[in-house]
């Protein structure tokens, strides 16, 4: 299965009158600026079966973009495991119940670094994942055992590419 790991793009620094972060949008200049990078972007990632979004309007945005991008039409859903204070391990559930499925996961910084470095197993990511973002992994649907161990342990996702708006796309780290 692809995963593909998404910051969203750069939000209005000022909060909206009344409301808290969580109601942050992007800014006109971010809304163009990713659209055209998630179009460059779309022919290395193709069809997915899901995107998943934290339920921030940030990343809903992003999200909604992405998917104009790609012209996806499946679903777009918000899920709690991409909110910014969820530990990295709740998205695990969520992936293991799309095994076989192609997914996008739009989410914050720093969850996004670090839910790369666990999927690809690391101690830490070694690239900024600023705004706008786009980390592809693959990762094996299944489990497999090492010698030495009697349960399954999960396979190591690897890297596919590295894309940060306005620079190079990267195949390797």
């Amino acid at each position: 299965m692809k995963i593909y790991l998404v910051r969203h793009a750069d939000a209005d620094a000022e909060l909206p009158e009344g409301l808290g972060d969580d109601a942050r949008a992007l800014t006109s200049k971010a809304r163009g600026a990713v659209l055209r990078h998630f179009i460059d972007l779309a022919p290395r990632v193709g069809k997915v079966g899901a995107i998943f979004t934290s339920p921030l309007v940030r990343t809903v945005q992003t999200a909604q973009l992405l998917s104009l991008a790609i012209r996806h039409e499946g679903p777009l859903k918000a899920h709690r495991s991409l909110l910014p204070d969820m530990p990295v391990g709740s998205v695990d559930a969520l992936i293991s119940q799309h095994l076989g499925e192609d997914l996008v996961l739009v989410g914050h910084q720093p969850s996004m670094g670090a839910l790369a470095s666990h999927l690809l197993g690391m101690q830490s990511f070694p690239r900024p994942v600023n705004p706008g973002t786009v980390i592809g992994l693959d990762r094996p649907d299944e489990l497999s055992s090492r010698s030495g161990h009697e349960t399954p342990v999960p396979v190591v996702a690897t890297l596919q590419f590295y894309a940060a708006p306005g620079q190079p796309v990267l195949e390797t780290l």
